[in-house]
């Protein structure tokens, strides 16, 4: 596309790059999905590296991730997403691999594989999307649900005596040997958008470096399980989950690497 493109007298400030496809989502209104879906397929398209591009998508609101992303892509059992990863990567050491995970997949029955996959330094793609709840089964808690957060399974609020504190797991992966880039971000305003897509595009040009796994959370919204309109779970979201998962970078690779 050239600045000047025009469609009916129409400048084209934006379309659709063929590393998506065309199926109407299934997420909900107001989710984060979506875009990050988006930007990561972007990325992906502008790196030129379609043919050699292999996501993995486990259990949970992401399972038909294939669905969007026109790249080839593998299931996994709930929580073995990392692990799935680590066997493809391994035996395509040329492709440029990464998962696609939520909170409930990777910070609770996953919880497992992604701290041995990153600790051995496996080279791929971990990207992290945390919304604080089970958002594909009906908004249970979560490993990082927030104390005192209302869901279906802790109707009054997450209580840390029988229900521990919230697992924040992204600088736990950062103290890990085997994580060379970890950093957090979001997708709720045009700018988060371009730092997530920053962030995304530096952990796919690592990779064949082979010096270890990247691991990108995006803090998310869940207007369905928090039960709030998209605006409202978007300010919420900045009000609460900031303030216990602050975007930035967690760990960056040692300097002069290229």
């Amino acid at each position: 596309m050239t600045p000047k493109e025009r469609i009916n007298g129409y400048q084209l400030v934006y379309h659709r790059p063929d590393t998506l496809t065309d199926n109407p989502t299934h997420y909900c209104p107001g989710c984060s999905h979506g875009v990050v879906h988006r930007v990561m397929m972007e990325v992906v398209k502008e790196m030129g590296i379609q043919d050699r591009t292999v996501g993995v998508a486990p259990v949970g609101c992401a399972v038909f991730a294939y669905n969007y992303m026109n790249v080839d892509m593998q299931e996994a059992a709930h929580g073995r997403a990392t692990a799935v990863a680590t066997g493809i990567k391994r035996v395509l050491p040329d492709r440029y691999v990464f998962t696609y995970q939520g909170d409930g997949d990777l910070a609770a029955i996953g919880t497992s594989e992604t701290i041995h996959t990153v600790n051995r330094g496996e080279n791929i793609l971990i990207v992290f999307i945390n919304n604080g709840v089970y958002g594909m089964t009906g908004g249970q808690m979560a490993p990082t649900t927030l104390l005192g957060m209302k869901t279906t399974t802790s109707p009054m609020g997450r209580d840390v005596v029988t229900m521990g504190h919230p697992l924040d797991i992204t600088p736990l992966i950062a103290q890990l040997p085997g994580a060379l880039f970890v950093t957090r971000h979001s997708v709720h305003t045009p700018a988060a958008v371009r730092k997530l897509k920053k962030a995304l595009r530096l952990a796919f040009e690592y990779q064949p470096l082979n010096k270890g796994t990247c691991f990108v959370e995006v803090v998310s919204n869940c207007p369905s399980g928090w039960k709030m309109t998209p605006r409202e779970a978007n300010a919420w979201m900045e009000k609460n989950m900031f303030t216990a998962y602050p975007p930035g970078d967690v760990k960056l690779p040692p300097p002069g690497l290229n």
